[in-house]
């Protein structure tokens, strides 16, 4: 069993990760990630529907007819996402006003409905609550990496707290929609290029391994 946790963090957090890997959920990176603040509550917001709908689903997999399943699906999606909207509303109105309706359209995000899809309706709801958490945490580990980086060069700042100097002259185009596109696409290309280092020296490894045996 904690081989099964130990795994779905593992692929979740990198080597299938929802957003480098899959290409999902990259709507956000355009409106959320100009501030770090913003990105870390939209992506506590994610994590924690698609945890929530990924339990439910899997504990009435048995009960919703396969016919309608997507409906059901997006109504208990909806339901979450309404939830963390009215606690924003109420807890923390600054912030909900700072995300405006980018809150509301979470339940378009496709890492929800697809691991409601491809994971809960096949696994016990336990587990399927850690797998949409930890896709969800996957998720904001890349937004906050490109918040980092867009808030740092764009503002000089990190949550807010000054970092760089007065000697720093803010890069108007990070603070700029287009340059969230800019640092992604920077993280995916870095990342499919450790991936493919890996897989050549675990090839060669093999390689060697063969000869050595055939000698």
């Amino acid at each position: 069993m904690a081989s099964q946790y130990r795994e779905i963090a593992k692929k979740t957090l990198w080597s299938d990760n929802p957003v480098i890997k899959q290409i999902l959920g990259i709507c956000s990176a355009l409106a959320v990630t100009n501030l770090v603040s913003n990105t870390l509550v939209m992506g506590i917001g994610v994590a924690l529907v698609t945890a929530f709908s990924s339990l439910t689903v899997s504990a009435l997999r048995n009960i919703i007819p396969i016919r309608v399943r997507m409906m059901v699906q997006t109504l208990i999606i909806a339901f979450y996402v309404i939830i963390v909207d009215i606690i924003l509303r109420a807890y923390y109105p600054d912030m909900s006003r700072a995300l405006g309706p980018y809150v509301g359209l979470i339940i378009t995000n496709c890492i929800i409905m697809g691991r409601c899809e491809a994971f809960a309706q096949a696994n016990k709801p336990l587990l399927s609550f850690y797998d949409g958490f930890m896709s969800g945490m996957g998720y904001t580990l890349i937004l906050t990496i490109i918040a980092v980086v867009r808030e740092l060069m764009g503002f000089g700042t990190i949550l807010g707290f000054r970092i760089l100097g007065d000697w720093w002259t803010p890069w108007t185009i990070m603070v700029m929609a287009p340059s969230a596109f800019f640092v992604l696409a920077s993280i995916i290309w870095v990342a499919n290029s450790l991936t493919v280092s890996k897989e050549k020296a675990a090839g060669q490894s093999i390689s060697r391994g063969v000869q050595t045996s055939g000698n």
